[in-house]
């Protein structure tokens, strides 16, 4: 009896050391620690769409051996669910692909085809899907991009989950015609478990390239707070700066899902052509370094990435171990094991030590990824480097004008750069695309940078324009309009067709058309009369801001003559033209419409005011709604001239009735709120366009000018 109960007791003893030893061995076991407690939804759920986007440049990507098409395939490839949409201007991805393939070209682009980020982030909103996707068009996907997104979708909340680049220098595999299998350089099928194993030995991590995808719930709540600048798409620093973002506005859980997700950037060189991009090549235009240089700026002078930047390795990491998915905390030495919900509250799943032993090796083989992870991007932000084209005036002009050699130009210092923006986008709705600005200052000339215009900065320009001070009448309006009758004559010389548009000049449809009927030896410019019946040549009634120019040699030698008159007088350049071509009082006139310049043989051509109405004809401007009454007359375009001083052409404009379509339009911008959490002194940062979205298919007369032409 006595054994039998020293028995028992020796049970009882081992028992309560074994319990002890248990609660030890669970206290040492990692704990879990995400910030927010995630719910996860294990409701039965449909599978999510998918919707890929990106914006592939090359116009040979279209081609079957090309690197961005292998990586499109490989998209494709991972479900017949998913759509991809590219940004574009190429037109030949829009029959490459199929029907799951959409081509784009609507976003706003660079007068170089470049796309903006923030233009293609806007426009991705517009799609209805699931989930969005943000990848390089030259990075392969693998099935275990599906399977994560699955696993993310289930989680109860909003996120953003990042995943870095591999690059891959060996990648000796295809896809057969139909697109569904992955085969050898011998035609041998592949199967994708052994494709990862391959390309486990021939690839390298790239935690600190701005390339990586990003991925995340669409449910309508923003990335984060604040304004998306005008990025360049693919030029660096913008998706770092909206991770950054992401995790300061604290919107969304963001997460590290490199581990689970197979990005695979196809690492060796590819056969470039000479391709010819309106007039310059390859070589030359991907020789963008101010497009890097733009956005580095960009990154420094918005949003908190200059002042606090985040710690990548500090994000919380996806992990996949023997194919369960886990969060883990490289930070804090952690694994996160998969929770189970219970009732109302979360209990922690007791983990056997071999699947403990996995884990804890998985997370080591993410820490061992992430000490390359602590690269900075502050050392790339620059906000005080100027930022210049490469560029010489003439190569410019070649890349800009069109077929005809015809270029639209306009003359503009930075207290107009809103009437700027607003002429631009105005232009871009007509798909005019030949046009390139002169920058009467370094400001207008590196904010024209920043918003991918054709701009070129004239250094004899005049200094100090004032910014309310310089209309109608002043010696800086005086300064300021000659220059364009100089930078006019300078490019006719080159051997390009000049048609003069000042900012204020509103366009309901393309002129181009009806100015080239005139042929040569005509010049043709806007009357400044304002009677609706009468001769359309009166003294000084040629209107110097909308005229057409052709290069020929008549144009050019009374071109020259204009230009030395208005540099004698004291006058602006306005009086010079007309007192040149059609003679003081009007001695040249030779109908109520023309003039003729004895000298040169050029004839000066009035426009029919019904079409190229100025801003006292009618009383347009007076008009309950200016739109219709000008389109009822059949405008191509709409001075906003015969008004003193820029306040008053605003005002203007606002009681007119025709701006309320245009600030509405600016809800097409992101409508979330700026949120500085940082004040710091901070150099030049031109501010960002009110209405940057250049397919916004309202009416938006223009604002401000350089040019007034008349009292």
């Amino acid at each position: 009896m006595k054994g039998m109960q020293m028995g028992l007791w020796w049970v009882w003893l081992y028992g309560f050391l074994l319990i002890g030893l248990s609660l030890f061995a669970t206290q040492r076991l990692p704990s879990f620690k995400l910030t927010r407690p995630q719910n996860f939804n294990h409701e039965g759920l449909s599978p999510p769409t998918i919707t890929i986007f990106s914006a592939p440049t090359d116009p040979f990507a279209a081609s079957a051996d090309s690197k961005q098409s292998l990586a499109i395939r490989s998209w494709l490839a991972l479900s017949p669910q998913i759509v991809v949409v590219l940004f574009t201007q190429h037109p030949s991805f829009a029959s490459a692909f199929g029907s799951r393939v959409l081509v784009d070209s609507t976003i706003d682009f660079t007068f170089l085809g470049t796309p903006f980020f923030h233009s293609m982030l806007e426009k991705s909103r517009l799609f209805t899907t699931d989930i969005a996707v943000f990848v390089d068009p030259q990075t392969v996907l693998l099935p275990d991009l599906i399977s994560t997104l699955n696993y993310a979708y289930k989680l109860d909340r909003d996120w953003l989950l990042v995943a870095s680049l591999r690059n891959v220098s060996y990648f000796p595999f295809h896809f057969d015609d139909a697109g569904e299998h992955w085969l050898r350089d011998d035609g041998e099928r592949v199967r994708r478990q052994e494709l990862q194993e391959i390309l486990g030995h021939h690839w390298e991590w790239n935690h600190c390239e701005d390339r990586m995808l990003m991925a995340w719930n669409n449910r309508n709540l923003p990335l984060h707070n604040g304004v998306l600048p005008p990025f360049l798409y693919g030029k660096g620093i913008h998706n770092h700066w909206v991770v950054n973002e992401a995790v300061s506005s604290e919107l969304r859980l963001v997460f590290d899902a490199s581990s689970t997700i197979s990005c695979l950037s196809l690492n060796y060189p590819e056969h470039w052509s000479e391709l010819s991009v309106r007039g310059s090549s390859v070589l030359e235009i991907e020789n963008r370094s101010w497009e890097e240089g733009g956005n580095s700026h960009l990154g420094a002078l918005y949003g908190s990435m200059f002042f606090r930047e985040i710690n990548y390795s500090g994000l919380v990491n996806l992990l996949n171990c023997e194919g369960q998915y886990l969060f883990a905390d490289i930070t804090e030495d952690s694994v996160y094991p998969s929770v189970c919900q219970t009732g109302s509250g979360w209990t922690r799943r007791v983990l056997r030590s071999c699947t403990q032993r996995k884990r804890m090796v998985s997370a080591e083989n993410v820490k061992s990824q992430n000490r390359t992870l602590n690269c900075s991007m502050r050392d790339k932000l620059k906000s005080s480097e100027s930022l210049d084209f490469p560029f010489s005036l003439e190569s410019l002009l070649s890349i800009t004008a069109d077929e005809n050699k015809t270029l639209v130009l306009a003359v503009a210092g930075y207290s107009y750069k809103d009437m700027l923006m607003s002429w631009v986008c105005r232009l871009h709705q007509l798909q005019v695309t030949n046009f390139i600005i002169c920058a009467l200052d370094q400001e207008t000339y590196q904010f024209s940078v920043l918003q991918g215009l054709p701009v070129f900065h004239d250094p004899s320009a005049p200094r100090n324009i004032s910014f309310n001070d310089c209309h109608f009448g002043t010696a800086c309006f005086q300064r300021v309009t000659k220059v364009k009758s100089r930078m006019v004559w300078k490019i006719l010389k080159l051997g390009y067709n000049v048609l003069l548009s000042d900012v204020d000049v509103y366009w309901f449809g393309n002129p181009l058309p009806l100015l080239y009927s005139f042929g040569p030896g005509v010049l043709v410019a806007q009357s400044d009369e304002y009677n609706y019946t009468g001769p359309l040549n009166l003294p000084r009634r040629l209107n110097s801001g909308f005229y057409f120019a052709r290069s020929d040699a008549s144009s050019v030698a009374a071109m020259e003559k204009v230009v030395k008159h208005a540099a004698r007088s004291n006058l602006s350049e306005q009086p010079s033209f007309y007192d040149t071509l059609c003679g003081e009082g009007g001695s040249y006139r030779i109908s109520d419409n023309r003039c003729m310049e004895p000298e040169t043989n050029l004839t000066i051509h009035f426009l029919d005011r019904n079409l190229f109405p100025n801003g006292a004809y009618l009383n347009l401007w007076q008009k309950k709604n200016v739109k219709k009454a000008c389109m009822k007359r059949g405008c191509l375009i709409l001075h906003n001239n015969w008004i003193s001083g820029r306040v008053k052409k605003l005002e203007r404009q606002v009681v007119s009735g025709s701006a309320k379509e245009f600030y509405a339009s600016k809800d097409r911008q992101p409508r979330y709120k700026v949120k500085r959490t940082v004040k710091a002194k901070k150099p030049f940062a031109p501010p960002l366009p009110k209405a940057r979205s250049f397919r916004v298919s309202v009416w938006e007369p223009s604002f401000t000018s350089v040019q007034e032409a008349s009292p």
